[in-house]
């Protein structure tokens, strides 16, 4: 008997991210078993009634029932403090009163409350990793390493991976990682690697646009990005092609996008900045020749894997970026469908944007991009390694 899922998001179903690594799983999965979804909106799109009832009737039309909660921002230790025991109430009556088997948590703090619930009921436990979280905060500048809330959180990670039933990597770099962790000698716990991958029924090639050069980014630019690196990289793009244009995809960072191209003496004449939402984005890339985005280098990084390489890729498009993030470095290089720097020096971002041209220019650039896309970032193959894994869970007491 197929056990049935609560699956427990910090992201919202109304944010571009919920929708494209959420629930365009969970709505797929839902064709073979119960799936309950716990999410955490925030207050702002909640307010948008309109997208807001286009997603329930989305979710309602897969047959997934939707437990939507409020994520609270402020003060953030006991805004998330709250949130957490707000998950863990609304999953402990979710499991007793629908008889959930198996509690699968997206990240960190989803897996504080899957934790509780199965120290309280005996489900089983999926954590889904998604990188290591604790040391992206302290990466990306939000917590210091000495500080108690990076203890903390590594404190809950040795136990996340102690006490999961089965744990779900986006990298085989995370995976060989934790293999040298000492904790997990003799009691690795059964791992499966699902990338974050895109609906390349959606994100599909288009024919190659007309006019001038485009190099384009999609996402968000401050944190743990290098925007300033784009924009350098940019700047050399101009020098070698002066009627190149750069077009941003960007949702909240306008402010700081406008500041970097001010900073690298970007005339604002040569770039396009705009938001778009999710279902807007294919038509987006479809305007672009190449993609570019930059990642600081950091420990965290191995465990990362850009949701934004595969829709690039799945678009037919070819990417400049760095190494160090994952196992995309490999992929770019050894499938031939983008650049990947050791390096962000004046003279290898020149030699990557030259080398980017000649891949944007070859005519089977396109057909090695959605062949790399299909090979490691099929929807529908994350969303059978996720089926597999409720499988083996199926007959786990």
């Amino acid at each position: 008997m197929r056990k049935g899922v609560l699956f427990i998001g910090y992201d919202g179903m109304l944010e571009p991210l919920g929708q494209s690594q959420v629930l365009a799983y969970v709505e797929r999965l839902a064709h073979d078993r119960p799936i309950h979804l716990l999410s955490f909106e925030k207050l702002e799109d909640w307010a948008q009634q309109a997208q807001r009832d286009e997603v329930a009737a989305r979710i309602a039309r897969a047959g997934i029932h939707w437990h939507p909660r409020r994520y609270h921002k402020w003060p953030t230790a006991l805004a998330t403090g709250w949130d957490i025991a707000v998950g863990i109430a609304t999953g402990l009556w979710v499991v007793l009163r629908h008889r959930v088997g198996i509690v699968h948590a997206r990240s960190y703090v989803p897996a504080v409350m899957a934790l509780a619930i199965k120290r309280l009921t005996g489900v089983n436990l999926v954590f889904d990793m998604r990188g290591f979280w604790a040391d992206e905060r302290v990466d990306g500048g939000l917590w210091p390493r000495e500080g108690r809330m990076y203890r903390l959180a590594k404190w809950f990670e040795r136990r996340f991976l102690l006490r999961a039933d089965h744990v779900v990597s986006l990298t085989h770099s995370a995976v060989h990682e934790m293999q040298s962790f000492d904790y997990l000698a003799g009691r690795m716990p059964p791992f499966t690697v699902i990338p974050t991958c895109a609906d390349l029924a959606k994100f599909a090639p288009h024919e190659k646009p007309s006019g001038s050069f485009v190099l384009g980014y999609v996402g968000s630019a401050g944190t743990w990005y290098l925007f300033d690196a784009v924009v350098a990289s940019f700047a050399q793009l101009q020098q070698l092609n002066p009627e190149a244009r750069l077009l941003i995809i960007n949702r909240n960072d306008h402010d700081y996008v406008r500041a970097c191209l001010k900073a690298g003496n970007v005339s604002h004449g040569a770039v396009e900045l705009r938001s778009a939402t999710h279902s807007e984005v294919p038509a987006q890339i479809a305007r672009m020749h190449a993609g570019v985005f930059f990642y600081k280098p950091s420990y965290s990084r191995a465990a990362c894997a850009p949701t934004k390489l595969a829709e690039f890729l799945g678009c037919g498009i070819p990417c400049l970026s760095n190494q160090g993030v994952g196992d995309m470095a490999q992929i770019l290089e050894v499938d031939r469908v983008g650049v990947a720097l050791s390096d962000l020096k004046p003279s290898s971002l020149r030699d990557g944007v030259s080398r980017l041209l000649d891949l944007a220019a070859d005519p089977s650039t396109s057909e090695r991009c959605v062949a790399s896309a299909h090979r490691h970032f099929s929807l529908q193959d994350g969303v059978d390694r996720y089926a597999q894994v409720y499988r083996s869970l199926d007959c786990a007491s």
